[in-house]
């Protein structure tokens, strides 16, 4: 489901750069960085009142108003919210939910930028995924979209570690099981708590990506290719850094 909206966070919060290990690891947040919300969206908000509605023998716009409460009722900030189980179960949708991803394929669409710049980075560092979603999402839209190879690991916060991204032991794990500091990882998302405040919080340089440009500061991105001349520039940088302290 898409992010619920959070007050205006500031981006000129100094994070020590000049003395970082070199970046061995770029970590992406996935709807809104690297695949619109479409397909979450037609799935969330269309496809599942659509099945409210039939088995419960209900106006569709009826079962929007009543589901899209509930769901507001709950928030991004818990668990249950990106798990298609838990509400299937709630409001008693006989059906299987893994399949009805299947239904809506055809809703995956991808950023313009991100298939080039995926490409480029990957030919330097590890390429992964940190997400709140299900990893059934992923997975569906990362073979439709066909840029499953780009990527060496996929971190779902939900399906893989039980929480959610607030949570800054989320990163910590993951920089544990790839055996890596927090300072040799990158991270980009939508989400200014998530995705920016979280992973801050363990060392690790956070950018907020903000394609509406609504924001601006040092670690605000309104573009993966923004965001790719940004980490080029760091990496270069570190290793100037390393060649003066020979």
């Amino acid at each position: 489901m898409p992010p619920s909206f959070l007050c205006r966070i500031a981006f000129n919060t100094t994070q020590d750069v000049s003395a970082d290990p070199m970046i061995k690891v770029i970590s992406f947040d996935f709807d809104g960085t690297i695949a619109k919300h479409t397909f979450a969206d037609a799935f969330w908000l269309e496809g599942v009142p659509a099945l409210y509605a039939k088995l419960h023998h209900v106006d569709v716009d009826v079962a929007k108003k009543y589901l899209f409460e509930e769901y507001d009722k709950i928030g991004d900030n818990r668990i249950e919210w990106y798990d298609p189980g838990y509400w299937f179960d709630r409001f008693d949708l006989q059906a299987d939910w893994k399949k009805m991803l299947l239904k809506y394929r055809k809703n995956v669409e991808i950023y313009p930028e991100v298939s080039s710049v995926l490409k480029r980075l990957s030919k330097h560092y590890s390429l992964i995924i940190s997400s709140n979603a299900k990893k059934e999402f992923i997975d569906v839209q990362l073979r439709k979209s066909k840029l499953s190879g780009y990527f060496d690991q996929i971190f779902s916060s939900t399906s893989d570690f039980h929480t959610v991204k607030k949570v800054t032991d989320f990163y910590a794990m993951i920089c544990k099981k790839l055996s890596i500091q927090p300072q040799e990882m990158v991270h980009v998302g939508d989400h200014k708590e998530f995705d920016y405040l979280s992973p801050q919080k363990l060392d690790i340089a956070a950018f907020y990506l903000d394609r509406n440009k609504t924001s601006s500061g040092p670690y605000v991105v309104h573009d993966l290719s923004q965001f790719e001349e940004t980490v080029i520039k760091r990496s270069s940088s570190n290793r100037e850094h390393r060649g003066r302290k020979m």
